[in-house]
């Protein structure tokens, strides 16, 4: 039995515990926030703000963990190298979180060093500075902070009248002390997806089915398996992802972002580890599903392969309310009347408007009709609803 820490106790954090202890390991979930998710199925817990270098050091001191595994953005991550370089094993890998929870790092290592095709972009860390990019790139563009989560500070800026708007945003919703953000070139792509790939110490890679996904918000609200792509484009975005993968090393998942257009793949973004838009994996659209191929592949356990089962849908239960504290929960027993249908409520402890609060899957055979599928999943979540026990 290993001793396993995870930074970042959310839904997904949940269940690579839930995998992990299904293997007895040892697990201590850690976050800024009593009773997260992961907290709630875990051995130990630890609350404090994982961007202290302090907190962070003491929570290593304390437990001494074998593995630690980053779960969110929230963290102090140069301190990873040291963990690393004193013998603790960091998922995927020290380097893949750091250039991974920083655009700059990551963007820069795929476009300058790898000749990775992406969106054209540029860097502003002045209100100055963020105009002239705007000129340079054109309208419209997409703008974000070099570092935030789950969409925090992003948005698409039509036109000048918007860029006070667009630059407090994304100020606000940056993480930590580095105020910059890139701005991107607009994309016009027919499809977006995650290609969720998993590199194992063996050095073997092995790559699920395209993962189609829509967001509002900069944060994704529906994603199926599979999403139909070309042949060309399957074999490009594989590629890319075995080239990114490899300059950051590790084992684990990662969850790939990519844009398909009439031009060919373009990179987009990437997590070292499991990817919201996965959660339809758990649908069981494939013989192991995102969490536990993440956890099988760290733990170095062997993954023979990964086998495509059923068509599926994930589509997102939001909060509609700020009522942060907590959430009441409407119209359940009649969405799991639903065939095939399922409802995960992932235990966050209160509601703030738009905060993912569960996830219905949907499933059906292989191959059977897509549409008809994410119609029904979103149908089912409309049904539901969320709010906080003050509004009821």
């Amino acid at each position: 039995m290993k001793k396993i820490m995870l930074l970042g106790s959310g839904e997904l954090g949940k269940e690579v515990i839930i995998s992990l202890q299904r293997y007895g390991m040892f697990t201590i979930a850690c976050d800024n926030y009593i009773n997260a998710p992961a907290m709630q199925v875990s051995d130990a817990f630890e609350v404090f703000d994982m961007l202290d270098s302090k907190s962070l050091d003491a929570a290593i001191v304390k437990h001494k963990p074998d593995i630690i595994v980053p779960e969110v953005e929230s963290i102090r991550t140069d301190r990873l190298y040291d963990y690393e370089a004193e013998g603790f094993h960091v998922v995927p890998s020290a380097r893949a979180a750091n250039y991974t929870m920083n655009r700059k790092l990551i963007r820069d290592l795929a476009a300058k060093e790898l000749d990775i095709k992406t969106a054209p972009y540029e860097y502003a860390s002045s209100r100055i500075a963020f105009e002239l990019a705007i000129e340079k790139i054109g309208l419209p563009c997409i703008v974000k902070p070099l570092m935030s989560s789950s969409g925090k500070g992003q948005s698409i800026l039509k036109s000048m009248d918007e860029v006070s708007h667009a630059w407090d945003y994304a100020m606000n919703g940056s993480r930590g002390d580095l105020k910059e953000v890139i701005v991107e070139g607009f994309i016009e792509f027919h499809t977006e997806i995650t290609l969720l790939t998993v590199t194992q110490s063996s050095g073997t890679t092995l790559f699920c089915a395209p993962i189609g996904h829509r967001q509002e918000r900069g944060d994704y609200q529906e994603s199926w398996q599979p999403s139909i792509i070309s042949e060309n484009d399957l074999i490009d975005a594989q590629e890319i992802a075995k080239k990114i993968t490899e300059s950051l090393g590790g084992a684990g998942i990662w969850g790939i972002e990519f844009f398909l257009t009439a031009d060919g793949v373009v990179f987009s973004e990437l997590s070292p580890r499991p990817h919201d838009t996965g959660m339809v994996t758990l649908a069981g659209t494939q013989n192991l599903n995102q969490f536990e191929l993440h956890t099988r592949a760290f733990l170095g356990y062997p993954i023979p392969n990964v086998i495509s089962k059923r068509s599926g849908v994930s589509s997102v239960l939001l909060a509609l309310d700020d009522g942060n504290i907590e959430p009441k929960y409407i119209g359940i027993e009649e969405a799991l009347k639903e065939e095939n249908t399922e409802l995960r409520i992932f235990g966050k402890p209160s509601t703030r408007e738009f905060r993912r609060m569960g996830v219905v899957l949907v499933d059906d055979i292989l191959g059977s009709d897509m549409d008809l599928l994410r119609k029904k999943a979103n149908d089912t979540v409309a049904s539901i609803k969320v709010l906080s026990r003050s509004k009821i």
